[in-house]
Formats: C-alpha cells, sequence, structure tokens
C-alpha cells in the first residue's frame, strides 16, 4: 500500500497548477478558477481582511475573462458589514490593482498584546 501511495505521488506536479491554488491573485485569476467564470462567488480584497473589515465582500454576477483568466472584466453587487449597497450590478473596481480572495472578509486572528507598563511619575 506504501509503494501506490509512494508512486501517485510521484506522478502528482510538485506544485499546484494556479486553477486549483487558493492564494490571493488578481481578482480575474481567482474567478478563472471556478465553473461558469466565477459567477455566484463572493469575493473580497486581502486589504479588507489586514484593516479589520469584516463581512464585506462582491457577489460576483457577470464576468468577460481574457488572456487566460489574467485580465477581464467583472460585474457585481458589493455587500457591505453585511448590508446590500448594489441596487444593481456594477462593474468591480481595483480588478487588477488589490489582491483578492474566495469567501467573506473576516478580521485578523492576532493574540492580544500585553498593555504597556506604567510610567513611573517623574519628580
Amino acid at each position: 500500500m506504501a509503494n501506490v501511495a509512494a508512486a501517485l505521488q510521484k506522478l502528482l506536479p510538485s506544485k499546484l497548477p494556479p486553477s486549483l491554488s487558493s492564494r490571493p491573485a488578481n481578482l480575474y485569476q481567482v474567478l478563472s478558477r471556478y465553473p461558469k467564470d466565477g459567477v455566484g462567488q463572493r469575493v473580497h480584497q486581502t486589504r479588507w481582511d489586514m484593516k479589520g473589515i469584516e463581512g464585506c465582500y462582491w457577489e460576483v454576477t457577470r464576468t468577460k475573462l481574457k488572456l487566460e483568466g489574467n485580465h477581464g472584466k467583472a460585474w457585481g453587487k458589493l455587500i457591505w458589514k453585511g448590508k446590500c449597497v448594489s441596487e444593481n450590478d456594477e462593474r468591480i473596481p481595483g480588478g487588477l490593482k488589490y489582491s483578492w480572495v474566495e469567501g467573506v472578509s473576516k478580521a485578523p486572528s492576532r493574540p492580544r498584546s500585553p498593555p504597556p507598563p506604567p510610567s513611573a511619575p517623574s519628580s
């Protein structure tokens, strides 16, 4: 059984192709990983996580990808902190400028740092 697993491991590529990666990328690369070019997916900018913005995402309603999913246009509805702020589809800005991932934004989980020690009164 171990020989079979080792043989299968040798057949698999050491690095996953971009279509199977879950790493952040530009908007069009992320959308090209999914069926129907990502229509129906929820995506958000990674910087929203870093800023502590939670519950925000774009729900993709239409895409027009080109150059094997590296460029294109995407439209969707913006959900900001749980509320839909887009009445109609609108073009999703920053597709190439920012890094995007699939899902809803959430604040980074960081351990709390202890409060600084009280300073001694100067006399």
